[in-house]
């Protein structure tokens, strides 16, 4: 492969060797720092932003693994206790704990981890706002000899535009896409933006035969996938039809590292989300499965 390209860099907000619950078998789990969306419920709120290093986070760390140098702010692994003091106080929704890592040197880090993997998954924030540094590492991964029988997956929030997914499409086994919302004014309360290009990223992704995995997020008392009646909405449910037998995730709402307003919101209950598989069961959708447990 071209040095250049395996010298492609992506900014790393956490790697995760080791993963059961981010596709099929055991993966690793590259999560990119920086995100397009900005919803109020986001789980991972720290991985939005970008850091601007204005070093707000300096006095907020209590082992000194943070220090500001030529105006950059620096983290030092071996004095991180992981406290997350840092990611609590930043203005930005940023990181400063992020490392910037080359498709060469994730390339080593699935050869140190050998046949123990199934496959690697990158994942955010938003992957595809670094999608040159995408596209390279599952190219390199497909074109080498001991890792190509690793499967390439991206979690996505779908609003990749549709050049972007041709770039992609060849090296690419599948995507798990998030929707989150039908209606347009509803998806774009819950991640401020709009569904258009989530609903087009759904269309060619089924259309291509990669889309792995739709998910649908439950958020009580203000998703819209069943109507008032309890009944799943007839235009929702002729679009998924239209996508073809795709696993459909169900995930409910969960205050678990959310911030601001969205942290008082009600909580999903195990039997709304069974309710909403019930409904999209009984319209001929799926596999639908749900999260095995409430946490």
């Amino acid at each position: 492969m071209d040095d250049a390209l395996l010298k492609r860099s992506a900014l790393v907000s956490r790697v995760l060797p080791f993963s059961c619950v981010d596709g099929p078998g055991n993966r690793l789990v590259l999560f990119l720092q920086g995100c397009n969306f900005r919803c109020p419920g986001c789980h991972n709120p720290h991985t939005i932003g970008l850091c601007d290093d204005c070093g707000d986070c300096l006095a907020a760390c209590p082992s000194g693994a943070l220090s500001q140098l030529d105006g950059k702010v620096r983290w030092r692994e071996v004095l991180c206790t992981d406290c997350d003091a840092c990611l609590d106080v930043c203005p930005r929704s940023a990181n400063p704990k992020i490392a910037t890592m080359t498709v060469a040197g994730v390339l080593a880090l699935l050869r140190s981890y050998g046949p123990l993997l199934s496959g690697i998954t990158v994942s955010g924030g938003e992957a595809t706002t670094q999608l040159p540094f995408v596209v390279a590492l599952f190219g390199a991964i497909k074109g080498a000899p001991d890792l190509a029988h690793l499967s390439c997956l991206l979690d996505s929030n779908g609003s990749l535009g549709a050049a972007g997914w041709q770039r992609l499409l060849p090296v690419l086994d599948g995507a798990m896409l998030d929707l989150k919302g039908w209606r347009d004014s509803v998806h774009h309360s819950l991640t401020g933006y709009g569904r258009e290009r989530v609903l087009a990223s759904l269309e060619l992704l089924a259309r291509h035969g990669k889309l792995a995995e739709l998910r649908l997020l439950h958020v009580p008392g203000q998703s819209d996938f069943l109507d008032g009646e309890g009944e799943l909405d007839h235009n929702l449910s002729q679009f998924l039809h239209q996508l073809g037998a795709v696993p459909i995730r169900i995930n409910g709402f969960r205050h678990h590292g959310v911030r601001g307003a969205a942290a008082q919101w009600p909580e999903a209950t195990r039997d709304e989300l069974e309710l909403l598989a019930s409904r999209l069961r009984a319209a001929g959708l799926g596999p639908v499965s749900l999260p095995a447990l409430m946490l």
